[in-house]
């Protein structure tokens, strides 16, 4: 079931991802106030606030301390839409592997370890720690702290 929702989830973010770019300097609501020629005091009419709101938003943004629900509301007096998401920086697949190999390797250097005292030494072919990664994918809870 993960993987499923992993692999819609994959191709749903990789479209979003060729549409989002960096954030202007001084923040979306800016940038578009600026590009249709709505002035500060215009777009605080819109908004029913004071003109010096206006720019403490617009500040807030470009620091990136904005509220979700304000920015919404300047979205709709701009008529925009805010589209909220988070794009990974590689696939979750691929998120879900890193993990997963992240935790087969520290087991196997454990295992390396104990045997390395008991003077036994052991090389672990590649298959072996592939094939944890699969039994660690398979199994879920890889984010679990124990």
């Amino acid at each position: 079931m993960e993987a499923l929702l992993r692999s819609a989830l994959d191709r749903d973010l990789a479209a979003r991802s060729k549409v989002t770019g960096p954030r202007p300097p001084q923040g979306w609501v800016n940038a578009i106030r600026r590009a249709i020629g709505v002035t500060e005091r215009q777009l605080a009419e819109r908004l029913d606030v004071a003109q010096s709101s206006v720019h403490s938003l617009e500040r807030s943004e470009a620091n990136g301390t904005i509220r979700l629900s304000t920015l919404r509301r300047a979205a709709e007096a701009l008529d925009c839409e805010v589209a909220y998401v988070l794009i990974p920086r590689v696939s979750l697949e691929q998120t879900v592997e890193n993990r997963a190999r992240e935790i087969a390797g520290e087991e196997i250097q454990r295992t390396l370890q104990t045997m390395s005292l008991k003077g036994q030494d052991v090389v672990f072919p590649d298959c072996v720690l592939d094939d944890r990664v699969r039994e660690l994918i398979a199994a879920g809870g890889l984010w679990r702290r124990d």
